[in-house]
């Protein structure tokens, strides 16, 4: 998924570009509302986060201007700007949805993908990408460069459970349910057998599924 980040803080502007790349998505940026239309247009992302105090043009302005261009990409406002007043402003400029900051990434990242899935008319979970893998929405394959991988059913349900959060610590825990469903005769320690053996079948991805000790096991880009 790429996505268009437009705002002129450096200090924002870099932080969370890095924050979204490690959960896999590919972030452009620009920080001038008077270049942001070009970008937009050049780039066609997939969304695009706009921040209304831009220098040049305000990002109302820019986002009038793309909706008047026939650019439908879906948008979400992040900005400083937070009354109600404000939001309804945004909305009605075109915007399809507004956070106010400081926000929560999680929630961002969820509010995206939502929005264009929607955009796309699809009601599917979004295939998620990693290091060249991705999950197949359907069947639930994952494939690395557009070849299958040969794991387990338990190296799979590992491998896609991690996928859907990399870069964040899931438990031990969480991880044994997904992979033991049910599966009560089964000491929790079971878990580091099938990661060890997903380690080496993943390596050649590029992708390191790394232990935190006491926290349980996380899936790291190089």
């Amino acid at each position: 998924m790429k996505l268009l980040l437009v705002e002129d803080n450096a200090t924002m502007q870099v932080t969370l570009s890095r924050a979204l790349e490690r959960r896999g998505l590919q972030v452009l940026t620009c920080d001038d509302g008077l270049r942001a239309l070009g970008v937009w247009r050049q780039s066609q992302p997939d969304a695009v986060l706009l921040d209304l105090s831009l220098p040049g043009q305000d990002g109302l302005e820019v986002l009038a201007q793309a909706r008047a261009a026939g650019l439908r990409t879906p948008v979400i406002i992040l900005t400083a700007r937070g009354t109600v007043g404000d939001r309804i402003l945004g909305l009605n400029t075109g915007a399809d949805d507004y956070l106010a900051k400081p926000f929560d990434l999680d929630e961002l990242e969820a509010r995206v993908r939502a929005l264009v899935r929607r955009a796309t008319g699809s009601d599917a979970p979004a295939s998620t990408a990693w290091c060249g893998m991705t999950v197949d929405a359907e069947s639930g394959a994952v494939y690395h460069q557009g070849t299958p991988l040969e794991l387990t059913p338990r190296e799979l349900a590992l491998l896609r459970a991690v996928l859907a959060r990399p870069g964040h610590a899931i438990a031990k825990e969480r991880l044994f349910e997904l992979v033991f469903p049910g599966e009560k005769e089964v000491q929790t320690e079971a878990i580091e057998v099938v990661a060890y053996r997903l380690r080496k079948k993943i390596a050649h991805t590029g992708a390191q599924l790394v232990t935190l000790r006491g926290l349980g096991y996380l899936l790291k880009a190089p």
